[in-house]
């Protein structure tokens, strides 16, 4: 079992417990990918990652580390003509496939993007991961579907276990070996860090008015799917922009004022810890926002505010998503107490749903 992380409000928070349940969910993620693989390799199969909304960012992540995989969301594959799709992923209609990742499997886009690929690409092979094994996805005909254990079916609103499962499992299709010798000391670690994330955490809430800064080098999507749960745990009462180090340096700099709290997850690669270091004194010099630095011992001599140990730091960068997001979660959960919004409900009006609320998927122009 996971130890429980300490939680000021609500005592009994559900997204808290899943938040901190994670590290005992990874293991079985690995197995079960592993176990349905039974040896099978993907490396040179045209592959296109796909999910809608967090699951689009954790399929990005995945394709972070899958060389010539290309990640598009459902959302804009609904909208691509097969030509499109073809120029997108060369060779994706000889032997190609699409990996859909899902909590629920029931958003319209999860289920339509496959039916509508059968109908317009007819070859392509179709892979899921889902969190859900009762969903509409994990039942579409033509799909083979990988039910991760029913504990990364996040019952919150935001998705946080099952964002970093879904991350882990789609990493085990093509790095799964790599990541099983670690995995057992790196559920440890997140474990046994979680009580002192958290009050890291609490301390960047303590510090941010109205806006946050989120910088990854080699983990951009990271840095994206970390500014949505942001958004959408403080109800658009902080909002967020995730960039990369250079990247900042430009026009984004408008976003920073003096307190502005900066998350910067340090590249575990030294060349790119060059680059990202001299962005973190030139913005101390410059007197803009509070610098929060995520890295190991190699990071104590920049210049920052509050320094946080890196998870996964011995793994490439690529393949540290699914154990570096769970700080940035706790930023989110932290930030919606502190805006006192409640972070198992953040849009009580419903603004925003657990699942997509049903819309018409029209019929392609061709068919009518």
């Amino acid at each position: 079992m996971s130890k429980q992380i300490e939680v000021p409000y609500p005592s009994n928070s559900l997204v808290a417990s899943e938040i901190a349940g994670q590290p005992a969910l990874w293991p079985a993620t690995l197995e079960r990918v592993l176990a349905a693989l039974r040896g099978e390799r993907f490396r040179d199969t045209p592959v296109i990652l796909t999910g809608a909304g967090t699951s689009a960012y954790a399929a990005a992540c995945v394709a972070e580390a899958w060389p010539g995989a290309r990640a598009i969301p459902t959302t804009d594959l609904l909208l691509h003509s097969a030509a499109e799709i073809e120029l997108a992923v060369p060779s994706i209609a000889q032997g190609g496939m699409l990996i859909s990742l899902a909590r629920s499997g029931d958003s319209p886009e999860s289920v339509g993007v496959v039916e509508r690929f059968r109908r317009i690409l007819p070859t392509v092979r179709h892979l899921a991961i889902v969190c859900n094994a009762e969903g509409r996805l994990a039942h579409t005909p033509g799909v083979e579907a990988i039910c991760l254990d029913p504990g990364t079916n996040d019952r919150s609103l935001a998705m946080t276990s099952s964002f970093s499962n879904l991350v882990l499992g789609g990493l085990a299709l093509l790095h799964g070996q790599q990541l099983a010798g670690p995995l057992p000391a790196l559920c440890s670690e997140a474990s046994n860090q979680l009580i002192s994330m958290n009050a890291a955490a609490a301390q960047v809430a303590a510090w941010c008015d109205d806006r946050i800064v989120v910088l990854a080098s080699g983990m951009h999507a990271l840095a994206e799917e970390a500014c949505l749960k942001i958004v959408e745990m403080t109800a658009g009462r902080v909002m967020a922009m995730p960039e990369s180090f250079l990247g900042l340096r430009h026009g984004p700099l408008a976003f920073l004022r003096a307190s502005t709290p900066i998350l910067c997850f340090a590249s575990s690669d030294r060349g790119r810890r060059r680059y990202e270091q001299d962005l973190v004194e030139d913005l101390k010099q410059r007197g803009l926002g509070r610098i929060v630095v995520i890295g190991n011992s190699d990071c104590s001599t920049w210049q920052h505010d509050l320094l946080v140990p890196a998870s996964a730091w011995n793994l490439p960068d690529s393949l540290r998503t699914p154990f570096a997001i769970v700080l940035a979660q706790l930023v989110a959960y932290q930030l919606s107490v502190r805006a006192n919004v409640d972070p198992d409900n953040p849009s009580p009006a419903g603004t925003i749903t657990r699942v997509v609320k049903p819309f018409r998927i029209h019929p392609d122009p061709d068919d009518l």
